[in-house]
This record gives C-alpha cells, structure tokens and sequence, in this order.
C-alpha cells in the first residue's frame, strides 16, 4: 500500500523544502492553480505512484479511501521517548516499561497505552456523502471516508498515575496535537494522509506548545519526548534523543518550553530554554506505537523479521469521556474537549482549507492592564493584525499595538511595542509611537499636541496555572508588572518620565 526505493530522489528531495505539506494540500481540490501557488517549485507528479519513501510525512498511501479511525491513528501515531530518570520507570527499560498507564476506571493493560481522539475532519467542499460514520458501540471503529476528507485534527493522550516536582499532584494526562492533510492524486487514484504539523503541549498553556512544522527531514513515526516527572511532550524531529530549539520545535521557538528535566527536582524555570535543562534520552527509554503491518514506517525499526524487538509497544484505546473517573481526574479528562468527537465540518473551497492549514488561536492575547506615568490611566495590548500576531522572524519576539488611557481617557497613545516573547518570566521591550495630549486652554476649550513617544523597560510574568491564585487564569494565563522609561520627541527628548504597569495578559 505504500512506496518502496529507499535510495531514490535523493537529489531532487532537497527541493521540497518547508513548503513540502503545502505543496501535497493543495493537491485537494485537483487545481494545478493551487498547486502552483503552494508548491514552491515541487509537486506529486514529480513522485511514482505509490513511492513516497522519500517523502516521510505521508505516513499512508492507498486506493481504499474507507479506514476505522483506530487505523488511522495507528498509521500516525508516535514514539513516546523517556527520560533515563523517569520516577515511573521505576528503573525499567525495554519491554518492561509500563507507561503511559490505562486510566484506572479502565481495564487493565499488559503493557504501555495511549488513547487517540479524531478531535475534527474537514470535508471536501465537493463532497457528496458523508465523510465520517459512527460507530455507536465502539468509537475507535466509526469509519472515515478519505476521498470526502480535507483535513483531520489527530490527537493522542498519555496518562500517568503521579508526577513529581513543583506542584505535584496526582494523575497526570499529557497530550501531542497532529494536523493531517489529504491530498488525492488523481492520476495514480490514490489518497494520502500527510502530517502537516505536530504540537507537543506542555503544561496546559498555549504559549508554551511545542509546534513543528513538518518538512522533509522530520523523521517518521514521530518521537515525543516526555518530560522527566511532569510529562510535557516535546517533538523530536530527527529522533536524536537531543532537543533542539530551532529544529525540533520552529514555531514561536522564544516561548517554546522544550523538554526541561530539571524541573522534577522541584526547581521552576520560566526563562528561556537552556540546553542543560534536558536529558539525553536512549533508545532502551523508548515505547514504540502499534504501526500496522502494511506499514512503511515499520522497516526501520524491524530486525530478524521483529517489530521493535527490544522495545515496548503500547496499546490504541479510544479517548474516553469523564462519566466513569473520580472527582480528583474528571476535570483532566473533561478539559480536554468534547467528549462527542469527531466534529465534522463542511467544507467551502480552498480559501477555507488554507486558513485551515495554517491556523492557531489565541484566544488570550488581548492584556489589560493599570498604567500610570505620573498621570493614570488604562493600557490595552492585542496582536498588531487584531486577529494574528506579527511575529520578528529573525529573532523569534511580537509586535504587538499598545493602546494607553489617561487622564480619564482624554489623553490617549498608540505605539507599536516588540517584545522579545509571550511567556517568559523576563524579558525586554522597546515601543514607539504617537501620544495625543489634550490641554485647557485660556478661551475654555481644549488644544492637542501630538508628539512621537518611546518607552522601554523590563516585562514581569507569572504563570499562575500551578498556584492558588489559579481562579485567575480564567481571565489570562499570566498575570505581570511593567517597569519602563517613557519620554517625548524623537532627537530631542522631552517628559521623561518612569512607568509602572500592573495586570493581566502576555504583553
């Protein structure tokens, strides 16, 4: 079912680039329009029928396009890599790891389990049937129908019993997000699944998600690192057993959290990522996925005719919903969306797909916040597109529009403020921009002078998740103080004057 020719293309492979998954996506609706626009130079026709060995995030080529949603994470689904001082391990390697764990109002396992969740499916703007059937009796068995099929949003749950470190509590339940795309190639009469992105998350904040773009040196099954006692997970790209910011993570890699080991001793580090902060991990600490036998993926891992000889191969399980787990888990598995997966939305065209392709919300990017400069007032901060950040792509910080009331909002600024991340308990600003100020003048009226104004200073965040002022993350993730300089003109400065900043948000 998939391709064969391990030592072909290689030449040519280096062509693809990071616009790999765009150029396969825009294969969907059959246009060579779209696929001129996405490809950047490459397309599927450059590839035989059947043959994409190069091409390692097509984790599934064939012609039946009906396929349980169990085979289909099965065909996706990663390597969990463990650090060698995982507490769980309880010093076991190979075979005899036990983790991650069946929740416990499930029946038990012989080995490891990881539960899927097929959290949504984008239909075709063509299609002419359903693209998903339920299965009532066992949600792992609904069939998707490829051929009706855009996009899927893929995601796997590792439980565990206890972590350890600062904050710990008992139960644990850890995630990695896939997006797939499925591009049918018409003159070979085959769909493909694609894994466009992977996000490790860790420790429930958004800003902190570990995302990797998928390209062409992204090794497959995917290794998701797991963080020593607290179990973020960490994509591995080139499944080194090393974390490489940058490489194995290249979306907004400044807030990144990475794989930090350190923190099971109970230290708390919220600065950037340190290369000291992980552990390298060995291939006797790996547990491998179930990966069909039809597999391609398989080959590189089988010796002697034997899948993963040395290794433990975990369980699918469907993700449950909350009814059965006690009050102490109900709200980690209720966090974690609608228990009535998959939500199946229509398609409408290639516009849809595309924003599809490249979306991610944050909800909480909007920060409010007391602002005084030696007058009072209040600061709002939101993304510089409204609704997408503008992100430095050199060195990794936002631009962000800064909003300031005072005076009971007679006096008002705007300026365009860069800070160097979203996340992290420190980091610098600069912001430039205009101020309006509205004076009294003698006839009874008021008079406005506009001046260009700077500020710069130090941003202070605290991550509130894992404290008891935890009710607060209900209206921003962190919460911080702002101590900055401000002053007036732009070669001759005048009203310099200190700011103070109090309130909630990441800018």
């Amino acid at each position: 079912m998939v391709g064969h020719g391990c030592d072909r293309r290689r030449n040519r492979i280096g062509r693809v680039g990071g616009g790999l998954v765009l150029a396969l996506a825009a294969m969907l609706h059959g246009s060579e329009a779209h696929a001129q626009k996405f490809s950047f130079g490459v397309k599927l026709k450059d590839f035989p029928c059947g043959d994409y060995v190069d091409l390692q995030a097509v984790v599934w080529s064939g012609h039946d396009t009906r396929m349980s949603i169990a085979d289909l994470a099965a065909y996706c689904a990663p390597v969990l890599w463990f650090s060698p001082d995982e507490p769980l391990l309880n010093g076991q390697v190979g075979k005899a790891i036990a983790i991650p764990e069946p929740f416990p109002f499930e029946s038990p396992a012989a080995g490891p389990v990881v539960y899927f969740r097929v959290r949504s499916i984008l239909m075709r703007s063509e299609a002419k049937d359903t693209a998903f059937t339920l299965d009532p009796n066992d949600r792992g068995q609904g069939v998707v129908d490829l051929q009706y099929v855009a996009g899927i949003d893929l995601d796997f749950f590792f439980y565990y019993s206890s972590e350890a470190g600062l904050g710990v509590h008992k139960h644990d339940v850890e995630s990695a997000q896939f997006q797939l795309v499925v591009p049918k190639r018409a003159e070979c009469d085959e769909h493909l699944l694609v894994v466009s992105r992977v996000v490790g998350k860790a420790h429930g904040i958004q800003w902190y998600d570990n995302t990797l773009g998928v390209d062409e040196y992204t090794r497959f099954p995917i290794h998701i690192m797991s963080e020593e006692g607290k179990h973020a997970s960490c994509t591995d790209k080139n499944a080194d057993g090393y974390f490489t910011p940058g490489y194995d993570v290249n979306r907004r890699v400044n807030d990144a959290w990475g794989i930090r080991d350190v923190i099971s001793s109970g230290s708390l580090f919220t600065g950037g990522f340190q290369s000291w902060m992980a552990k390298v991990r060995r291939p006797e600490h790996r547990v491998f996925p179930p990966l069909p036998e039809d597999s391609r993926l398989r080959e590189r891992y089988t010796r002697d005719g034997a899948y993963a000889p040395d290794n433990a191969i975990y369980e699918l399980r469907p993700f449950p919903s909350a009814e059965r787990a006690d009050h102490e888990l109900e709200h980690f598995i209720s966090d974690k969306g609608d228990p009535n997966w998959p939500e199946v939305e229509k398609g409408r065209g290639a516009k849809q797909f595309g924003k599809w392709v490249d979306r991610e919300s944050f909800v909480k990017s909007l920060s409010v916040g007391f602002y005084a400069d030696g007058n009072y007032g209040v600061s709002f901060s939101f993304p510089f597109f409204v609704v997408k950040n503008l992100e430095d792509p050199m060195g990794g910080g936002f631009v962000t529009q800064r909003m300031v009331f005072t005076e009971g909002g007679r006096d008002f600024t705007w300026m365009a403020n860069y800070s160097a991340s979203a996340s992290r308990w420190i980091d610098p600003y600069f912001a430039a921009g205009a101020e309006w100020d509205k004076e009294d003048d003698p006839s009874g009226g008021l008079t406005t002078e506009t001046s260009f104004v700077f500020e710069t200073g130090i941003k202070f965040r605290a991550g509130l998740a894992h404290t008891p002022f935890q009710f607060m993350t209900k209206v921003a993730d962190f919460w911080g103080l702002r101590f900055g300089v401000k002053g007036n003109g732009a070669f001759e400065i005048d009203k310099l004057r200190y700011v103070i900043e109090v309130g909630a948000g990441t800018w």
